[in-house]
C-alpha cells in the first residue's frame, strides 16, 4: 500500500533589488511570512548587499601577482584582486578559475567573488554565521516564533559537473546531523552517517531561488525533517589535516 509520509513546503519569496548597502531589516520583511519551526534560507548576495561587501573596480589596486594571475586564467585584474584578498591559500588555478580557502575556510571557486547581480564585485558576507544568528534573533523578537537561518551559495564539487546550493552561514538548526546508533529500516545501527541536513536544505531552497533573474533572493521551508539546535555553518568544514584530496 502506498501513501504520502511526509510532504515539505518551498515557499520563494520576491523581495525589491537592492544595490548594496541600504539599511534594510529582513526580519520585518518577511515576519508575515513565517511560521514556527521553518527554515528561512536566505543567498549570500542579499547579505553581502546590506552588510556593504560589494566593491567598485576602479577603487581596486591591482598588485603584479594579481595582473600575472589575471593572464594566465583569462580574468580581470580588478577580480583577481578581489579573490587574492579574500583567500587564505591558493589551492589550484585552471582556465578561468582560481580555487581558494577563503578566509572563512571554505575551499571553492574564486574566493565565492563574482559579479552576478550586483553593481561592481560581491565579496561574501565578512562573518555569515553571525549574520545568521542576528536574522534568526530578529525574527524571534518581531514574531515570537522560533526558525531556523541558512545563509546560502552556489558552489561547485569535486569530480561532478555544476554548482549546488551550500549553507555557508547557519543558525537555530544543526548543520551536521549525526545519524550514528540510529537504526535503519532492517534494525541494523548505522555507524558512520552524518548528514550535510544544513546543505541539503540550501540546495533544496536552490531550486526555487534559481541562478539567474528569478529575483527570489529568500526561500522559505516548511514542514522538513530538520534538528533544531546550536549549529553553525563552520561544522560544515572539513579540516584541511582531514583532507585526502589536498
Amino acid at each position: 500500500m502506498v501513501r504520502i509520509k511526509r510532504k515539505v513546503e518551498v515557499i520563494g519569496l520576491e523581495l525589491p533589488i537592492f544595490k548594496g548597502g541600504e539599511e534594510v531589516d529582513i526580519a520585518e520583511l518577511i515576519k508575515d511570512f513565517v511560521e514556527d519551526k521553518d527554515i528561512v534560507v536566505i543567498a549570500e548576495t542579499l547579505i553581502s548587499k546590506l552588510e556593504g561587501r560589494i566593491l567598485k573596480k576602479e577603487e581596486i589596486k591591482v598588485s603584479k601577482e594579481a595582473l600575472e594571475l589575471a593572464k594566465k586564467v583569462g580574468k580581470e585584474p580588478e577580480v583577481v584582486q578581489a579573490i587574492l584578498d579574500e583567500a587564505k591559500e591558493i589551492v589550484r588555478v585552471g582556465k578561468n578559475f582560481i580555487i581558494t580557502e577563503t578566509k572563512h575556510g571554505f575551499v571553492c571557486a574564486n574566493s565565492g567573488v563574482d559579479e552576478s547581480n550586483v553593481i561592481g564585485i560581491k565579496l561574501l558576507p565578512e562573518d555569515p554565521d553571525r549574520s545568521a544568528e542576528r536574522i534568526r534573533k530578529r525574527i524571534k523578537e518581531l514574531t515570537g516564533k522560533n526558525v531556523g537561518v541558512i545563509i546560502s551559495d552556489s558552489f561547485g564539487r569535486p569530480f561532478r559537473k555544476g554548482s549546488v546550493g551550500v549553507a555557508i552561514g547557519v543558525s537555530g538548526i544543526l548543520a551536521l546531523w549525526d545519524r550514528k546508533g540510529e537504526k535503519d529500516l532492517f534494525g541494523r545501527e548505522l555507524k558512520s552517517t552524518e548528514v550535510a541536513i544544513a546543505d541539503e536544505l540550501a540546495s533544496m531552497a536552490n531550486v526555487v531561488m534559481g541562478e539567474a533573474n528569478e529575483g527570489i533572493p529568500i526561500v522559505i521551508i516548511r514542514k522538513a525533517n530538520v534538528p533544531f539546535g546550536e549549529g553553525r555553518g563552520k561544522d560544515l568544514i572539513r579540516e584541511k589535516e582531514e583532507d585526502v584530496f589536498r
